[in-house]
């Protein structure tokens, strides 16, 4: 089990400790933070974006896909769960992460629609898309 410490540094600043790596999650100043780094949802997005290039770049690399490059466009929005046909809360907003997925070199229709579909086997996009569960614990 992989485990991530988050520590208080000022204000909205927090600190990820991530075994070796450590980096500064933050809200910009306009949201009350120092701007120091990027914000939960930006991490968020990041995480989605860059599992997706992984998955898309390992898949055609086993199956010798001339894929020259890949990039990941997402946005997050709030909407009103009644504009979404195929969403099962009909009631209140509901969060809406749009993923464009732009893929280079000389691949064919079908070795593209064979990418993005593999792009839907990232494991933060079936975490993101299956049920979750979030167990919280006070420390002492």
């Amino acid at each position: 089990m992989k485990e991530i410490l988050v520590k208080y540094i000022k204000n909205l600043q927090q600190e990820a400790i991530m075994g070796e790596q450590r980096l500064i999650i933050d809200e910009p100043q306009e949201f009350g933070g120092d701007g120091k780094g990027p914000n939960p949802y930006d991490l968020l997005l990041a995480s989605l974006g860059g599992c997706t290039a992984m998955t898309i770049i390992s898949y055609a690399k086993r199956k010798e896909i001339p894929l020259e490059g890949v990039q990941i466009r997402l946005t997050h929005e709030k909407i009103y769960a009644q504009d979404c046909n195929e969403c099962m809360t009909k009631e209140g907003k509901l969060d809406q992460i749009t993923r464009t997925i732009y893929l280079q070199g000389p691949l064919s229709q079908e070795q593209k629609e064979t990418l993005i579909e593999i792009a839907k086997r990232c494991p933060v996009h079936r975490t993101l898309t299956s049920e979750n569960r979030v167990i919280d614990k006070v420390g002492g």
